[in-house]
């Protein structure tokens, strides 16, 4: 602790220095900082050096001007100010690029111009799609004139008899067991007569099962169906293909049947012993299991012909018209369905993005506004941030002359008693509402603009999904 009236201690010393501020300013948060007065006072030993120059009655009573110590107030209050005017225009700087980076002109050119376009698009897409429709319709015509006219022949009054899927499952499931079933079954029984046992049987099981159900089945599917065709030559042909099949499919599962019973220690070729026993003595079987196996082989070939008989509609080339037509009418809908789902997400994202740009305008518009109100605020702040520098330029020079008064032996001059009166820097006007007005005028006529061209997108939708669906009506049936 020092003494009243001693020199203060180094801890005072230290305590005044971290309680001074880093500047002349108060702690604000204002854009423009108010002056610190009492800091400025002490930076230039206003309270001092008014004593000491009062002391020697300076300035003269008679003075007429400010004397040095007052034009380093005023010097240092013009700083302020000319600091202050300068932050003034960066701001007001950064507005000027707030607005134009609105670019309301561009934007407005670019939906005058984008928006019907986006409408001329959507009626050029909707065209291609009714090309492509059409030339589908006509392929359903095609096909259904074509299935017309082959009924007409042949006097069908009947629908085609389609296999559904299930049932198409279930036949070719019926297939894939009777194979397995046969191999097995087949294994087992030529395994007798082949010298490799089991294993060999296997391979010749795979062979001959593969050859009896897969081939009966060709035979139903194909030449034997043209039995049911009304021409004379062709229900010959069916008849003659039904009797080469059951041959062949008697001498196939005899010709098994005659192997069973090779032994397998015979000599020679198998085969040309099988030959001789199918030529010679054909229905001559010594063991009953080799007429069971005879009659599992023929049964199974049977059934599998019969599958393929009944795979499809009966009548020989009807089925696989009327698979053709349904195919036509399928992708004729899926076409139709597909163009009008591609449409309507062309006419959400146009009036989407339509909607956006409205949108967008209004929040620009309101930005705009919203510029405007900051930018009359500074104005009025920087007004009012000059009145404040005119009073602390007042309050610095009456701290001086104060002083200075009170060591005077002299009477002060005569301007000590009149007010300081700072010059102003005109702020300029407050930014006019014509242009505001325009742009709000605008982005009215640009909204109704684009409420047309969504509403027109609309109307060009419903126009193509009608005709999409009057397409039946523009290409009738027979």
């Amino acid at each position: 602790m020092s003494m009243k009236g001693s020199k203060p201690s180094a801890i005072e010393r230290l305590m005044a220095l971290f309680s001074q501020p880093t500047h002349d300013y108060r702690p604000a948060t204002e854009i423009f900082l108010d002056l610190n007065v009492n800091r400025v006072a002490d930076t230039l030993k206003l309270a001092q050096q008014g004593r000491e120059r009062g002391a020697k009655n300076r300035p003269p009573s008679d003075a007429q001007t400010l004397d040095d110590v007052e034009h380093q107030i005023i010097e240092r209050v013009e700083q302020h100010k000319q600091d202050a005017h300068s932050l003034f225009l960066d701001q007001n700087h950064t507005y000027d690029q707030r607005v134009a980076a609105l670019n309301f002109e561009e934007r407005f050119a670019v939906i005058q111009q984008a928006a019907p376009e986006a409408v001329g698009d959507f009626r050029a897409e909707a065209a291609l799609g009714r090309d492509e429709l059409f030339g589908l319709r006509r392929r359903v015509l095609d096909c259904e004139r074509e299935r017309d006219d082959f009924r007409a022949r042949h006097k069908l009054v009947r629908a085609a008899q389609l296999s559904t899927p299930a049932k198409t499952t279930f036949k070719i499931g019926l297939l894939a067991v009777m194979l397995v079933i046969e191999i097995v079954v087949n294994g087992v029984f030529l395994s007798k007569s082949n010298e490799a046992g089991l294993l060999g049987g296997a391979v010749q099981a795979v062979s001959f099962a593969t050859l009896n159900i897969v081939a009966s089945f060709l035979w139903g599917l194909v030449p034997i169906r043209l039995i049911n065709r009304r021409e004379i030559f062709l229900k010959f042909l069916g008849l003659i293909s039904l009797i080469v099949y059951l041959a062949f499919a008697v001498a196939l599962n005899l010709t098994l049947s005659h192997l069973r019973e090779m032994p397998p220690t015979i000599t020679g070729e198998i085969g040309h012993e099988v030959l001789l026993q199918l030529t010679q003595r054909p229905f001559f079987l010594n063991d009953v299991n080799s007429w069971v196996f005879f009659a599992f082989g023929f049964i199974f070939s049977i059934i599998a012909m019969a599958d393929g008989l009944l795979f499809t509609d009966k009548y020989f080339g009807y089925g696989s018209l009327e698979h053709r037509c349904i195919e036509a009418q399928n992708q004729y809908t899926d076409g139709k369905s597909s163009l009008i789902g591609n449409l309507r997400q062309i006419r959400e994202k146009a009036s989407d993005a339509m909607r956006e740009a409205a949108k967008d305008l209004s929040v620009r518009l309101s930005e705009y506004d919203a510029i405007l109100s900051a930018r009359s605020r500074l104005r009025q702040r920087f007004i009012e941030h000059q009145n404040q520098i005119e009073r602390s330029a007042r309050s610095l020079l009456s701290i001086y002359r104060e002083a200075n008064q009170s060591a005077r032996t002299q009477p002060a001059p005569a301007y000590f008693s009149q007010p300081y009166n700072l010059e102003r820097i005109t702020a300029g006007s407050e930014p006019g509402e014509a242009f505001r007005e325009r742009v709000s005028r605008s982005i009215e006529e640009t909204k109704k603009l684009l409420d047309e061209q969504i509403k027109a997108i609309h109307d060009v939708f419903t126009e193509a999904v009608a005709t999409y669906r009057e397409m039946d009506e523009l290409i009738p049936e027979k």
